[in-house]
């Protein structure tokens, strides 16, 4: 499908705009600087590395797995006050948003990102992730908890040491909450998740499958905005990561080191992305209708140096994207699943 049309999101309810015929224009725009490739296992310098000093004065422990702390300057935090209001008028609403936001480093090593680690160390990091998400959810006042990871200082990663973030609030917010929607009214109309259905779908036609286990499946999505964003969806209805098997978590981690490895392979270069795992708020119900999923939105379009840009009319009317998602699947899915620097360290040594 290589003439411009449009693709519906039923998880967030709103359309993209594909245009494949503007891959052939010319490229005269911004370009990158690619992340350095030669990073010390431990820097003096990091305020995230084990044994350092971080800017609020406080001392890393010499730790030898994952590293939690809460985060030195938050977004959100328990000791806000409420804004005067300046008017009563139903068009200048503001409420108080409380929260606790923490940093997750993923390893004492500097340098070595996600697809760098081994199978142990991911499941480790996953493991970490769903108890800092049960600590929270038992916090009063905690209404939903957002993991994420802003890989690469392209995606304004303020430090190069690889670490994921977790954000814990009291509303909901825009995206997840435009899911619960949708995989609710989907659910109420159908009887069946929406994501179930839509794996299932994905499965027979193969075209968008990058990768598949026992639990887990990655696919760029039909509807995918970004030039080589990744759905990871869970193979049945678990709405939060506690309800995970030790299997799951096994074949979880082989997923993400599946398309991360691929991702680096793409252009070999750590590339960059936003990842979110969205799970159901912390309200005491079952939530059927949900089922567990993280997003992957990697800025490469061309190479390691171009990258799409979210401007003009993807702000100002909907979001458009470049190349067909099937294309960008068949490119990942045919990525060897060896990280290029074990493949050339092999080659070099021979």
């Amino acid at each position: 499908m290589n003439l411009t049309h449009r693709r519906y999101n039923p998880l967030t309810d709103q359309w993209v705009l594909v245009s494949p015929n503007r891959t052939t224009r010319p490229w005269q725009g911004e370009t990158e600087e690619v992340s350095p490739e030669d990073l010390p296992a431990y820097d003096p310098a990091c305020y995230l590395c084990p044994g350092n000093t971080r800017a609020n004065g406080i001392i890393n422990p010499v730790y030898k797995k994952t590293y939690v702390f809460d985060n030195d300057f938050p977004a959100l935090t328990q000791e806000t006050e409420h804004p005067r209001q300046q008017t009563d008028h139903p068009l200048f609403r503001s409420m108080p948003e409380e929260g606790i936001c923490r940093v997750v480093c993923f390893s004492p090593h500097h340098s070595q990102t996600l697809p760098e680690l081994n199978q142990t160390q991911v499941e480790d990091v996953i493991d970490t992730w769903t108890r800092e998400t049960v600590d929270l959810f038992n916090t009063e006042g905690i209404f939903y908890v957002q993991v994420f990871e802003n890989k690469g200082s392209q995606m304004g990663c303020s430090n190069p040491h690889p670490h994921s973030q977790i954000w814990s609030q009291s509303q909901i917010p825009n995206e997840p909450l435009s899911e619960i929607q949708s995989q609710t009214n989907y659910y109420s109309e159908n009887g069946k998740p929406l994501l179930i259905e839509y794996i299932k779908e994905e499965l027979k036609q193969k075209n968008r499958v990058i990768a598949s286990n026992n639990h887990f499946t990655v696919v760029v999505p039909f509807w995918a905005i970004w030039p080589f964003e990744v759905l990871i969806t869970a193979h049945r209805p678990v709405a939060y990561l506690d309800q995970l098997s030790a299997n799951e978590i096994s074949s979880l981690a082989e997923i993400y080191r599946e398309i991360t490895i691929r991702f680096d392979n793409l252009f070999k270069t750590s590339f960059p992305y936003s990842m979110g795992i969205h799970q159901a708020p912390n309200d005491q119900g079952s939530h059927p209708e949900w089922v567990l999923h993280a997003h992957f939105y990697p800025p490469l379009l061309r190479s390691a140096t171009v990258r799409k840009f979210m401007v003009g009319y993807e702000m100002l009317a909907m979001p458009q994207r470049d190349i067909t998602p099937e294309a960008a699947a068949s490119h990942l899915k045919d990525l060897p699943g060896i990280h290029y620097k074990i493949a050339d360290n092999r080659v070099s040594s021979v």
